[in-house]
């Protein structure tokens, strides 16, 4: 039998083919041994500076903090817009043992709704329980006293107070200032695409209206901010560092609060609105719209029912300076004589005789004039002075209603005045254009009459209506009205930038003089309308009565204004400047369904100057701020 052999191995062979697979080996994990090696370096050293400010991000936090809002001041130093103290009862969960029993024991010294104590529970299950939240917010001084002497029983309960607008004057400015209240989506999405929601990320209020939105950028300052090193789970450790906010700049105003008061007692229960100008630059020294209401309301959430009660057919949120719309009536009469004499329609001698009526030829209608026999012959001064409708509407009907659009619109009426408020409109200064695009109707010859007395479609604000006397006063020259004059940080004072707008130039200078003084002799004549409330002035008064109609009175009927209903009946109009020779103060005086302006408007007026011209103190019923 023959024995299988055995192969005989080649260990040379195996040798190579080891040595080969070992150094491949070798190869491979000194290359995996350079690529660790070459990552990190990278780390360590090339992107070391990099990975050391993600690692600082997790462990250091910047915290904004919020500045404070700038005040605001009334041209004598009075301050109108402040930031009070607020004091908020607030929380650490986690350093209350039993936080249930601690509630029935704080709710025993300080009163505590079920609403707030749902709110507060709502609160911490939605946050970290290491972060202080609030329990009741605006702590009255009763209430921190009363936990003030009692903390010691209270560990993590604490007092933390923060500054919160406050308007000392309380409804007496509220329609100059506006008020703050708390920032909302809309707005901070408006800020985002500004590129300005970087400044508000600690900021809670916002300008709303008045004064507070139109320089809200101003007022506010720049945030500031505080690095915190904190832990893992998000709580402080340290404070780093701390950039300062930058405050707010103070606003410093035209407005004179002793002569808003004024304006607001005279006023008294009445709907309507006063506004005062200084003559020489526009500023605006009272602007007083009523009724009015409380903006500390606001500025903390006002409740619904107190925003329900402000939903009422005297509507106290409309800002009747600005936003009311009235139908101008006589006080626009001054004008449309300068309008007149300029287009050669009359001149300083022309007389014409009223019957008491105005006809267009062929036609049965009549324009009746506010005195039912007629003035008799009237020139350009009396005209003004008794307030005669007929002379005027032979003017407008001559005219044509283009020619007087145009003239009145040099005067700002149709337009925005150029108030440093947001919530203003242009009301209507009639054209042919406007009245085929609202009633897709043509002008007739017949819709200009009325315009020539300031009524039909003819709308004004009262801000409007101030601004066009104030040009006239000022024989052309233009000074828009404002409210605020000047910014002021520390020591630093910017002014604001209140230009003149381009004047009215006449052709005759001298019909500005004309209107001027039949606007004197309605007030100094025995004759004039406005003669009765100014009697025994001590200043030099002019000016121009107006009692605007509310409803038509059918042809041939009279008004009486107790068959009519209230909202139904006139407003009164004055409209007045003094002294008359150097004029330093313009007002404009609406009050809304009160009968003629001679009567309600003039006596008005004549109270604001009083107090302008002669300081009187505010007597009975005056106005302290409030606390």
């Amino acid at each position: 039998m023959l024995r299988k052999r055995t192969p005989i191995r080649d260990h040379s062979a195996e040798a190579n083919l080891f040595a080969r697979r070992a150094f491949t080996a070798f190869v491979f994990v000194l290359i995996l041994v350079a690529i660790l090696i070459s990552n990190l370096y990278n780390l360590q050293i090339v992107a070391h500076q990099t990975y050391q400010t993600r690692s600082n991000d997790n462990r250091i936090n910047v915290i904004p903090i919020a500045p404070n809002r700038g005040l605001i001041y009334d041209r004598n130093g009075n301050l109108l817009a402040e930031n009070k103290p607020v004091y908020n009862l607030e929380v650490i969960p986690e350093e209350v043992d039993d936080l249930d029993a601690a509630l029935d024991e704080i709710g025993k010294l300080i009163s505590i709704s079920e609403q707030q104590k749902d709110e507060f529970l709502d609160d911490i299950r939605h946050n970290r329980r290491f972060k202080s939240q609030v329990l009741k917010g605006r702590l009255d001084e009763k209430e921190v006293a009363l936990f003030s002497v009692n903390q010691h029983k209270f560990p993590g309960f604490s007092i933390e107070a923060r500054l919160a607008r406050h308007y000392p004057y309380g409804d007496t400015l509220t329609h100059a200032l506006g008020y703050v209240a708390k920032l909302n989506k809309k707005e901070l999405a408006q800020l985002e695409a500004e590129d300005l929601a970087t400044n508000y990320r600690a900021t809670r209020d916002f300008g709303k209206l008045g004064l507070e939105k139109f320089y809200e950028t101003e007022l506010h300052g720049e945030v500031g901010s505080q690095s915190v090193e904190i832990n893992n789970r998000g709580r402080v450790l340290r404070s780093l560092d701390e950039t300062a906010p930058v405050p707010g700049k103070d606003l410093v105003l035209t407005l004179d609060i002793g002569l808003q008061q004024i304006a607001q007692l005279s006023m008294e229960d009445k709907r309507g609105t006063i506004i005062a100008l200084d003559a020489k630059t526009g500023g605006i020294l009272a602007l007083y719209s009523n009724p009015s209401y409380d903006p500390n309301l606001f500025v903390h959430g006002i409740s619904s029912a107190d925003y329900k009660a402000l939903l009422n057919p005297d509507r106290p949120l409309i800002n009747r300076a600005t936003q009311g719309r009235y139908a101008p009536a006589s006080t626009i009469k001054p004008h449309m004589a300068i309008f007149g004499m300029e287009e050669g329609l009359v001149t300083e001698q022309t007389k014409m005789f009223d019957p008491g009526f105005f006809q267009i030829p062929n036609v049965e209608h009549k324009w009746r004039d506010w005195r039912r026999w007629g003035h008799g012959h009237v020139d350009v001064y009396k005209a003004i002075e008794e307030s005669c409708d007929t002379y005027f509407y032979d003017i407008a009907y001559r005219a044509g209603i283009t020619k007087i659009s145009d003239f009145m619109a040099q005067f700002g009426f149709g337009d925005l005045s150029g108030i440093d408020i947001k919530e203003e409109t242009t009301a209507i200064l009639p054209t042919r254009e406007w009245k085929e695009g609202r009633f897709r109707e043509p002008w007739w010859r017949g819709d200009t009459i009325s315009v020539g007395i300031g009524q039909g479609y003819w709308t004004a604000t009262p801000i409007q209506i101030a601004n066009s006397i104030n040009i006239l006063v000022n024989k052309g020259r233009h000074h828009p009205p404002h409210l605020a004059q000047a910014l002021r940080r520390d020591e630093q004072v910017e002014l604001i930038n209140n230009d003149e707008k381009p004047p009215i130039v006449l052709n005759n200078p001298r019909h500005w003089q004309i209107a001027l003084d039949a606007m004197h002799n309605t007030v100094t004549k025995v004759t004039g309308t406005a003669h009765k409330a100014f009697k025994g002035a001590t200043y030099d008064p002019a000016g121009k009565t107006g009692t605007a109609q509310v409803v038509s009175i059918a042809q041939g009927e009279r008004y009486q204004a107790d068959k009519l209903k209230e909202r139904h009946r006139d407003n009164a109009i004055y409209v007045g400047f003094a002294p008359f020779n150097d004029p330093q103060i313009v007002v404009t005086i609406i009050v809304e369904n009160t009968g003629g302006g001679a009567s309600v408007a003039a006596p008005i007026a004549r109270q604001v100057m009083d107090y302008y011209f002669l300081a009187n103190p505010i007597s009975q019923g005056q106005k302290e701020p409030q606390s």
